[in-house]
């Protein structure tokens, strides 16, 4: 009975985060704050054209109409995002391409193709290319950002170190192509904004001495002025929901997850 009460009363006390509601908050106090959103393409192409910047990034690991509601609620705030599917079943969903494109954002293409390929640097290009070609029939896909796959004992960036993803009209990777001393970069790894202790591979060599840990912490920095002046989150929207049920399945996966991740950290040190 303990053990429940102590769950119960944990539960209780997160129930206010990784809501779509309070997602829709923080980017509120973003605006206000005087913050142009907008995709990790249209950075690319004016940077500092807009003065203070959220460069707004999605990794749709899964439950795509979860991104999809994400990416209505920025529509209806003008702004506009950047949404990486995996090749993946539970992600790619050309309805929810195709939806969330035609509201305005950018769709990028979230390799895994060397896990996908069990290392094979030659298989993995080809896979690749054939699936860059299919998601340019939806986008024309100008930026790619690996998926992290936490269980494989491959790193997907790895396709790059005898290749180069510029040939193929790519012009950026973020973790190649973005410096983070001067971008500061937020990320839910882990269904939290410090989980770099479960993160194996979603981490940057960060210039700015910020930490947060919930996102009501991020809103009151954004309304007392003391966020940089250029940012990148990068959220997974499957993690942000208002059903009960959707969050509280997410919410226990995640934190078992997070004890596996852990242990491989540790393993790894």
């Amino acid at each position: 009975m303990p053990h429940f009460h102590s769950i119960y009363f944990y539960i209780h006390s997160m129930a206010k985060d990784f809501t779509l509601d309070i997602y829709g908050e923080m980017l509120k106090a973003a605006i206000a704050a005087g913050y142009h959103l907008t995709s990790f393409e249209a950075y690319l192409n004016k940077p500092g054209a807009h003065g203070k910047t959220f460069i707004l990034r999605h990794d749709v690991d899964k439950l795509p109409d979860n991104s999809l509601r994400t990416a209505q609620l920025q529509a209806s705030l003008g702004a506009k995002g950047t949404y990486y599917f995996r090749v993946v079943k539970g992600s790619f969903h050309p309805r929810v391409i195709e939806s969330i494109r035609d509201l305005g954002h950018e769709i990028g293409y979230h390799y895994e193709d060397m896990d996908i390929c069990k290392g094979d640097t030659e298989k993995a290009l080809l896979h690749f290319e054939k699936w860059l070609a299919r998601f340019r029939e939806f986008y024309p896909v100008k930026t790619i950002c690996m998926h992290g796959s936490p269980m494989s004992k491959w790193d997907n960036r790895l396709l790059w170190k005898e290749n180069d993803y510029k040939k193929y009209d790519i012009i950026a990777e973020p973790y190649y192509d973005l410096d983070f001393k001067k971008v500061f970069y937020l990320t839910d790894t882990g269904r939290k904004w410090d989980g770099e202790k479960v993160s194996i591979r979603d981490k940057v060599d960060s210039g700015f001495d910020l930490s947060f840990h919930h996102t009501q912490e991020i809103i009151d920095a954004f309304n007392q002025g003391r966020m940089p002046d250029t940012i990148m989150h990068n959220i997974h929207p499957q993690r942000w929901t208002n059903s009960p049920v959707l969050w509280t399945k997410e919410l226990l996966l995640q934190n078992l997850k997070n004890q596996i991740k852990g242990q491989m950290v540790r393993m790894k040190r």
